[in-house]
């Protein structure tokens, strides 16, 4: 029997982007694998649009979100909703092209040797080279300062394109998560590397979105770091 794979998802305005996401990691056909799209009420009908692509793509589904919105809650939320569902691995992405799907068996495939997988464009054999030079220069910034101040063994700590073993979930206490915002990324590896988890990095291609606008803004930013001195300092 297939260990069970999902594909974790979090949206918000990603309409221009979810069919085309949907349908490349369908084309892998990896066994055992189903998508969850963890919807926060997106105004542009995003949740729309899965709930009409999963009538004819069996294995996506979708968890539409309830306020308060947050990139945080939903991840949190996602995570909660896989675990119910009895899944070997979590693969978690972004919703706007910018993670390749043609990563995720790669990701799969280092499992048996570590606890999370971590898709880094920061270490030899991955890239991030079609972003604004400032865009790269804080991902830079802000992974090492991560770094700095919780102690990740993760150059690209920013990275949301990761895969979680079951157990690791589990050890991270996703119920307990008190991330509402990005910040989530950094603390679910604070709490891997606190448990004494295998963390180990994979090359990827990052790419800049294809459609629509990056929801992280210069107040998430400054956001973001204040919530990595929290988790250091709480």
């Amino acid at each position: 029997m297939n260990p069970r794979v999902i594909v974790m998802i979090p949206t918000l305005n990603e309409r221009g982007n979810i069919a085309a996401l949907i349908d490349e990691i369908l084309a892998l056909e990896t066994p055992g694998l189903e998508i969850l799209i963890v919807d926060d009420e997106s105004p542009d009908g995003t949740a729309e649009l899965v709930a009409e692509l999963a009538r004819t793509r069996p294995g996506v589904k979708l968890l539409r979100r309830r306020p308060p919105a947050g990139r945080g809650l939903a991840g949190r939320d996602g995570f909660l909703h896989a675990l119910e569902r009895g899944a070997s691995f979590l693969i978690e992405m972004d919703g706007d092209l910018s993670h390749p799907p043609r990563y995720i068996p790669v990701l799969l495939a280092a499992m048996p040797e570590c606890d999370v997988a971590v898709g880094s464009r920061l270490i030899p054999g991955g890239s991030d080279l079609d972003r604004p030079v400032y865009r790269r220069a804080l991902t830079v910034f802000g992974s090492a300062y991560a770094r700095l101040f919780l102690g990740l063994p993760v150059v690209d700590s920013n990275s949301g394109y990761r895969c979680y073993s079951r157990e690791a979930l589990e050890a991270i206490s996703p119920a307990t998560l008190k991330s509402r915002g990005p910040a989530i990324v950094h603390e679910t590896l604070y709490r891997a590397a606190r448990a004494g988890l295998r963390l180990r990095e994979i090359p990827i291609d990052f790419v800049d979105r294809r459609k629509g606008r990056s929801k992280l803004g210069p107040l998430g930013v400054l956001s973001g770091w204040l919530a990595i001195l929290k988790l250091r300092f709480a």
